[in-house]
């Protein structure tokens, strides 16, 4: 990230008795779940290696760095990677140990901050302008805090510290792995200047090729057009990118942040060609998202399936109810009608989701005796 204005201290985040600057941290675990596995298993230190799939079926969940030089990385086919790297070795996920590694995590968060905005396992931000221990610095927070987890849990951490989630965020990729770096309210409009779109945290490549066809390749190419332009090309998201091409996020850091959605996926071992079949995987995915949301006392209004065919086209089909889902059978039933309206198809299945989504608390009931959105 040659040429863009970082520095190494937070000694200019600072502000005024009367607009005082907020100080955000945002943590980022370095290739999580591959560290933990290369944590606990010493034969995969110093290894690439891929959490999930199998070199035959699925996709990557994640890569260890060794991995990534290589080019594999989240989200790839695992046929694909292994192609890249004949020496990967693939490691079933155990999600019970992430997550336990995560409550460690968080803990060491709440040392400083109550105000701890979970993004996943592996992530967060933290408000640090007032802090549990009085700490004037910023980076001298995000400092202990990563000496902390490496010491709790073994693993490294890095660090963005800003005025603002979204340089947080950005300052947290530039000094990957174990490191940190601070954007300041002084260099952030520069900052972002010199950034390409489609490194932009929240722009993904449709996005970013849309933008590329409109002439806007970097930061300053997205501050030179008008609300009104960015407004008619882009809806709703025209004002997010004019605010963040001149360096503005006023958006806080949300500790009870709602859960939008919960689901759950399967990729099969062999492809399913049969109706019968698949219906019949869709009961583990509805009962372990079920199971999750009677956990957390929530229920759903609308079910949505996602179907990955051989050839990776994915589609997904949603159905909303008037009311909330009364239970794992009902979700089932739901999500194997819109399988049926899938069928007949032409191509083999490799993939199955369920998702439920318009997520109402069953603690909040509404006067008319439905259940309150979250």
């Amino acid at each position: 990230m040659t040429g863009l204005a970082v520095l190494k201290t937070d000694e200019n985040l600072q502000g005024t008795v009367d607009a005082p600057v907020r100080k955000i941290i945002h943590v980022d675990m370095d290739a999580f779940y591959a560290s933990v596995e290369q944590r606990d298993n010493p034969e995969l230190r110093g290894k690439p290696v891929a959490v999930g799939g199998s070199a035959a079926r699925g996709v990557v969940a994640a890569a260890s760095y060794e991995a990534r030089a290589f080019g594999v990385r989240s989200a790839l086919p695992s046929v694909t990677a292994k192609r890249r790297c004949p020496d990967l070795i693939f490691v079933k996920p155990r999600f019970d140990v992430y997550r336990a590694v995560s409550a460690q995590i968080r803990e060491i968060f709440a040392e400083h901050t109550d105000l701890i905005e979970p993004l996943s396992l592996d992530e967060a931000y933290l408000d640090v302008t007032v802090n549990k221990q009085g700490i004037a610095i910023a980076t001298e927070i995000a400092t202990r805090i990563r000496a902390r987890i490496k010491e709790v849990t073994g693993l490294n951490a890095s660090a963005g510290i800003s005025y603002c989630k979204f340089l947080a965020k950005m300052a947290s990729d530039l000094n990957k792995p174990n490191g940190q770096a601070v954007i300041t309210p002084r260099n952030g409009p520069a900052f972002v200047e010199a950034l390409e779109v489609k490194k932009f945290h929240g722009v993904g490549p449709a996005t970013a090729a849309k933008m590329e066809r409109l002439g806007i390749l970097t930061g300053a190419d997205l501050k030179g057009k008008s609300l009104d332009f960015l407004q008619a090309n882009f809806g709703k998201s025209g004002g997010w990118y004019y605010r963040i091409s001149r360096g503005n996020d006023e958006r806080p850091v949300q500790p009870d942040r709602p859960r939008k959605s919960v689901g759950a996926e399967d990729t099969f071992m062999v492809d399913i060609f049969d109706l019968e079949a698949a219906k019949s995987e869709l009961v583990p995915l509805a009962e372990k998202v079920w199971r999750h949301c009677e956990a957390k006392g929530l229920s759903g209004r609308t079910v949505t399936l996602k179907v990955k065919f051989a050839d990776f086209q994915q589609i997904t089909r949603s159905r909303t109810l008037t009311r909330a889902i009364r239970g794992e059978i009902e979700l089932q039933q739901v999500a194997q009608a819109l399988l049926g309206d899938v069928f007949p198809t032409t191509k083999s299945i490799r993939l199955l989701g369920v998702t439920l989504s318009a997520l109402e608390s069953e603690e909040s009931p509404s006067e008319n005796g439905q259940l309150l959105l979250i």
